[in-house]
């Protein structure tokens, strides 16, 4: 391992030489991958993609196919030449050959990989360990391959190196909410290409709050026509009153056949979507449309400023739970996803306390008070997902009153959600706003856009570290993984995304993936400003500052 430290952290001047060029030279070699292997030995040598390389894959199936294309599309794309990919499990040279092989040893998600003069040869126990295979090559060859177009004269040299690779934890994932300013479909995308280029696996996207409900529902249309749409947005900081507001109409959302897309843009990349429909708070938009769902009755208009409303759907109305379960026949069919997140954070119980039919179901079921009462909600979401095979997430809320029985817990206020949920025996993400919300500040605020606050460089986010220490051995394996979240208040533009996304999702999809032991900010710095070239090609906005945590913060 120390061996493999050393290549990772190569010196900065080997670095940055041929950093600004679209090609790397013949002869110079670089490991900058983002996140570090488990295990890269270098060799001597490399591979070059001529138009005689052959591309074949033992089984090819619907799911290795996804590798190999994506392999083979990249070198296309670039060069002057057309590689194909077919079935054969021939070693022989002057190929990329793919191996399913259920004794690689690789787990799901790893991968083998040899890199020689005359051939590369990837085994695997999955098509995606292939894809994070396929990953890695692009990281290792020429900037140029993120070219939209064909670069004249490229050099698709790929250095010669033996890697064994798998990841460290089974959820590697980024949250983007779309509810308070939302992003066009093509820079949905591009988020989940960077996703699947640092090797995540899921996509956590926000779909429904106070100020606006995204997805189209078929069967309650009035939660597009009104629910999507506020009459304004707050200019400046939602916690600084008195309040101004631009006065210009805002909204929008994703009609079902452009989710679809995105689902399937994601599936290809070995990604799956989680849906967020929030329940039973941050519930104003839906409420707009149907007032009837609340304890009041309403009206209500969609929220043009940002927090947390005591207007929430009533939990003491049978069609309240009708309409719930009605949304979630919809998004269920839309999305594949094993998990549907419902939110249950920042629940406020104003309405619940004087409303007659919530204090009318506490009684009725036997509840102690509000927070059972709103354990009772989640526990009827939950029940009725189970029928379709589905599992529900939560943030860490869920956890007042009583966890429902099979929910996955969020830990997002600190960590102390996510150690008392993997103490009662609950699957655990780990997502502290202390260091994985990008929404915060990632260097000074003087001179930044407006955020909501905080600090959270890039050192500071890449020092997490998921498993708590207050557990156990056996407590640790409830620690699925992490997720950082990116909260989009003050994202007015999917430029301004970018620039919060990017480098900080690079340093957790490393967190996500490397072991512990191996990582090292230095190194990791060095490789990120390797890479930044292909960063630039790939036409991302990322942060260009100081990556440092200057206010020298400490756990």
């Amino acid at each position: 391992m120390r061996k493999l430290i050393h290549i990772l952290a190569l010196p900065v001047l080997a670095l940055f030489t041929h950093c600004t060029g679209i090609d790397t030279p013949a002869g110079e070699k670089h490991y900058a991958i983002i996140p570090a292997p488990v295990s890269l030995t270098p060799a001597t040598g490399e591979f070059i993609f001529t138009p005689m390389t052959k591309i074949t894959v033992n089984e090819l199936t619907d799911e290795t196919r996804l590798a190999a294309d994506f392999l083979a599309g990249m070198v296309n794309r670039v060069s002057e030449f057309t590689l194909k990919v077919s079935e054969g499990s021939s070693t022989a040279g002057g190929r990329v050959a793919m191996f399913i092989d259920d004794s690689a040893g690789t787990g799901a998600e790893g991968y083998q990989m040899s890199v020689k003069r005359n051939k590369i040869i990837i085994k695997a126990e999955t098509a995606a360990g292939l894809f994070h295979a396929v990953q890695t090559i692009r990281q290792l060859l020429p900037h140029g391959i993120e070219s939209p177009a064909p670069v004249e004269n490229i050099r698709l040299a790929v250095p010669a190196c033996e890697i064994t690779d798998n990841p460290r934890f089974v959820y590697r994932g980024m949250h983007l909410d779309v509810a308070r300013h939302m992003f066009p479909v093509e820079y949905i995308k591009r988020y989940i290409d960077m996703l699947a280029l640092h090797k995540m696996n899921y996509f956590h996207w926000h779909l429904t709050e106070d100020q606006g409900w995204r997805i189209e529902i078929i069967k309650y249309p009035l939660l597009t026509e009104v629910g999507a749409f506020r009459k304004e947005t707050l200019i400046g900081h939602g916690g600084r009153p008195p309040f101004e507001f631009d006065g210009k109409p805002y909204g929008g959302y994703y009609t079902q056949d452009e989710v679809r897309d995105i689902v399937e843009y994601a599936r290809q990349r070995f990604i799956t979507v989680i849906p967020e429909i929030e329940m039973p708070g941050h519930s104003v938009a839906a409420l707009a449309a149907y007032p009837d769902l609340s304890c009041t009755g309403g009206p209500f208009e969609v929220v043009t400023r940002w927090g947390v409303f005591d207007d929430v759907f009533c939990a003491g109305k049978e069609e309240t739970f009708r309409f719930l379960q009605d949304v979630l026949d919809e998004v269920t069919e839309l999305f594949p996803s094993q998990y549907i997140h419902i939110g249950g954070d920042e629940c406020p119980k104003t309405r619940w306390k004087v409303c007659p039919d919530c204090q009318q179901r506490i009684k009725d079921e036997g509840l102690a008070d509000e927070h059972e009462l709103q354990s009772y909600f989640i526990k009827r979401m939950e029940n009725y997902l189970l029928t379709k095979n589905r599992r529900i997430i939560g943030w860490d809320e869920i956890l007042e009153g009583g966890l429902a029985p099979q929910a996955t817990v969020m830990s997002w206020r600190g960590i102390s959600g996510g150690i008392a949920a993997a103490k009662m025996g609950h699957d655990v993400i780990m997502t502290p706003g202390s260091h994985l919300y990008l929404d915060h500040y990632q260097t000074e605020p003087d001179g930044e856009p407006l955020a909501i606050g905080g600090y959270s460089p890039l050192e500071w986010v890449y020092s997490y570290e998921p498993i708590p220490q207050e557990l156990t051995s056996d407590e640790q394996k409830y620690i699925l993984g992490l997720q950082g979240n990116l909260w989009a208040e003050y994202l007015k533009t999917p430029d301004h995304m970018e620039y919060m996304a990017y480098p900080r999702m690079f340093a957790i999809a490393e967190t996500g993936w490397t072991p512990s032991a191996s990582k090292d900010f230095e190194g990791f710095l060095a490789r990120f400003l390797y890479q930044q070239p292909r960063y630039d090609l790939s036409g991302i906005n990322y942060f260009k500052g100081d990556y440092r945590n200057t206010r020298g913060r400490t756990r």
